[in-house]
């Protein structure tokens, strides 16, 4: 005697494989930080007021869409390096001479040895860097805010 024939049972085995693999690639992380948009905006502004004004004046509001163009709204899965190419090209200024210093697996020890951009630049002491520092941002497709 046959429980299932093999078009159910291929049926059954076809859905439980869906949703643990959709259980899977499910985000399980913190999300994105609260009052992204202004924390982004205020950065902006105090590094280039206080932290580095060397850097001229940036355009915030334009920075903020720029970063946020490259993951809201999209499947995490389908952001690449390429979508953040406008927010790198609006946070680019120059770097000191023989100063940068882009290795940041131990941030406290690369803080202190860069010495806040006054030693060596880390990526975390450039406006991109500085702007994203300690900051959860993560696109859904599913999801309009």
């Amino acid at each position: 005697m046959e429980f299932f024939n093999p078009t159910l049972q291929s049926l059954l085995f076809g859905i439980i494989f869906f949703i643990q693999w959709e259980a899977t690639n499910q985000w399980k992380g913190p999300g994105t930080t609260p009052n992204l948009e202004n924390i982004v905006i205020g950065r902006c502004y105090d590094y280039t007021a206080t932290v580095n004004p060397s850097v001229g004046k940036k355009n915030c509001s334009a920075i903020w869409e720029a970063f946020k163009s490259a993951f809201f709204s999209k499947d995490p899965c389908s952001i690449f390096p390429s979508d953040f190419e406008r927010y790198i090209n609006l946070t680019l200024h120059d770097i000191p001479i023989n100063q940068s210093l882009f290795w940041e697996n131990n941030k406290e020890l690369v803080r202190r040895l860069s010495d806040r951009g006054n030693r060596y630049m880390s990526l975390g002491d450039t406006l991109m860097g500085w702007l994203a520092d300690d900051l959860y941002f993560c696109g859904s497709s599913t999801d309009s805010g």
